[in-house]
């Protein structure tokens, strides 16, 4: 009986695996006879790739690193731990650094509609003509457009209402027109800014249909970002700084003030020998010195304050400073028409192998039920 069992078990698995077998002479074969369709289909899915990969725009992408310094801070932990947690992807000291603007958050900045309006008056220049404008003039009249965008275009437009606006008209940044939000996009999705989380370095990647419009702005995106940092860190120290060049001045009109007074007091009293006029001026002269020591003291301050603005300034270290790129960035021409020939060539013989058959079959059953119902 165990043996009997066996030899059917073993036949039940041949059979499966015969089932499973892909009879690969078969399907070629099967390919062969219908290769005049197959090369139809193939050829009008080449001459769709070629028309769709011309009428593609190429886009042309520059990029800058940098790295930043970091502020101090942290837990207090050894540099040693740091840069072992740091291999984890664990920043140890940002977590608890006294900045609330961090590597983390630039690309943030980066999105931030405050900061993409900024670059509508960026000035650019392009490439072929020479011709100068502003980024904002340039997303708006050198995009180009592909040819199946065409038709949703003209429907728009067909429906477009007309903004209200003249050539007067000023950037409101609570209140963007239409075609302002458009621009604001169009910038936001060819702008983009990476940042390592292990060494803080941080990429810029500027992709545009002008090669030296890519690079131009690359290089006021990270100007820009070094300027909002600066700023940023700065802040706090250059509002202490104006505050005691304030103190200064008012100080130093004070100490002047007291000044003139004890020398015309003096210059009229020289050869006086009263007691009660030499203790007035007494109470003069060091009412001066009491205000020249004021002053010494809000020049000491305000001297401080201005060498802090100076330590806290961060340094930024170019790796790799924009420059205008060679090369496009966008899937080469050549890949699409290749791609749309492949897979030209796959649907058809996939229609060949079981498309054909299952419409055959369904057209069959279809004209059996349509007999069934006349006899009937």
């Amino acid at each position: 009986m165990q043996r009997s069992i066996s030899v059917h078990i073993n036949i039940g698995n041949m059979e499966k695996k015969k089932s499973m077998e892909i009879d690969v002479i078969g399907i070629l074969q099967e390919l062969w006879k219908h290769k005049k369709y197959l090369c139809v289909v193939t050829f009008i899915a080449a001459v769709v790739g070629v028309i769709v990969a011309l009428n593609k725009p190429k886009a042309w992408t520059a990029n800058v690193i940098l790295a930043p310094e970091m502020s101090s801070g942290g837990l207090g932990l050894s540099e040693t731990l740091g840069d072992m947690a740091s291999t984890f992807g664990i920043d140890l000291g940002s977590k608890s650094s006294v900045d609330a603007i961090y590597p983390e958050i630039y690309p943030d900045i980066f999105s931030s509609t405050d900061f993409i309006v900024t670059l509508f008056d960026v000035p650019v220049e392009l490439s072929k003509t020479g011709e100068k404008k502003t980024y904002f003039q340039h997303i708006v009249l050198d995009a180009k457009m592909p040819f199946w965008d065409y038709p949703m275009f003209w429907l728009k437009q067909l429906f477009k209402k007309k903004e209200e606006g003249s050539k007067d008209h000023k950037l409101n940044i609570f209140e963007l027109t239409k075609g302002e939000y458009n621009v604001c996009m169009a910038i936001r999705s060819s702008i983009s800014c990476l940042v390592d989380k292990k060494t803080s370095v941080i990429t810029i990647n500027v992709t545009d249909n002008d090669p030296k419009v890519a690079a131009i702005v690359a290089d006021t995106l990270q100007s820009r970002l070094q300027k909002y940092i600066v700023d940023y860190r700065t802040k706090k120290a250059r509002n202490d700084y104006d505050y005691y060049c304030r103190l200064y001045e008012e100080s130093r009109d004070r100490y002047h003030k007291a000044q003139k007074l004890y020398a015309a007091y003096v210059d009229g009293n020289q050869d006086v020998t009263l007691q009660s006029l030499k203790s007035k001026q007494d109470d003069l002269e060091n009412d001066m010195q009491l205000k020249f020591n004021v002053m010494n003291q809000m020049t000491t301050q305000m001297q401080a304050a201005k060498a802090k603005i100076q330590e806290r300034t961060p340094a930024f270290t170019m790796i790799q400073s924009p420059s205008v790129p060679h090369k496009a960035s966008s899937t080469p021409r050549s890949v699409i028409a290749m791609l749309f020939t492949m897979l030209g060539f796959i649907i058809g013989s996939l229609w060949v192998l079981y498309g054909k058959a299952l419409w055959d079959g369904r057209k069959k059953n279809k004209e059996i039920k349509e007999t069934e119902k006349v006899t009937e």
